[in-house]
C-alpha cells in the first residue's frame, strides 16, 4: 500500500491556481504549475511551468522552466528555458538551452553555459 502512496506522490504536481496570490518561497523537488501569483522565490529540481494568467516576482532555479505568462526574476535552470509567444521575463538568466518563440517579451543578461550549471543543493534528484 505504501508503494502506491509513494507512486502517486512523485506524480503528484505542486499547483497555484489561477486567482491565488502566495506570498513566500517554495522549495520542492516535483514540478510545479504557477496559474495564480508568486510573490518569492521557488527552487525546484524539476520543471517549473508558468501558465498564461501566472506572474512569478523573485528568483527561481530549476531543472526546466516553460513560460507562458509572466516572470519578473533571476532565473537558473540546469536545462533549458522555454518562452512562449504569450511570456514576458525581465530579469538575468543563467541556462544550459534557450528557446525564445516570436512574440515573447525578454529584457535582461542571458549566459548559456555548456555544460550545464551544476543542479540545485538541498533538493533530492528524481
Amino acid at each position: 500500500m505504501s508503494k502506491n502512496l509513494e507512486q502517486e506522490e512523485i506524480g503528484a504536481i505542486n499547483m497555484i491556481a489561477a486567482g491565488t496570490t502566495l506570498t513566500g518561497d517554495i522549495v520542492s523537488a516535483g514540478d510545479c504549475r504557477i496559474d495564480g501569483n508568486l510573490k518569492g522565490n521557488i527552487t525546484s529540481n524539476s520543471k517549473i511551468f508558468i501558465g498564461k494568467s501566472g506572474l512569478i516576482e523573485g528568483k527561481i532555479k530549476c531543472h526546466s522552466i516553460e513560460i507562458e505568462g509572466e516572470a519578473k526574476a533571476d532565473i537558473t535552470a540546469t536545462e533549458i528555458l522555454s518562452l512562449k509567444a504569450s511570456a514576458t521575463l525581465t530579469g538575468n538568466i543563467r541556462v544550459s538551452k534557450i528557446a525564445i518563440e516570436p512574440g515573447a517579451n525578454f529584457v535582461g543578461n542571458c549566459v548559456m553555459q555548456n555544460p550545464a550549471p551544476t543542479p540545485i543543493p538541498g533538493i533530492e534528484n528524481e
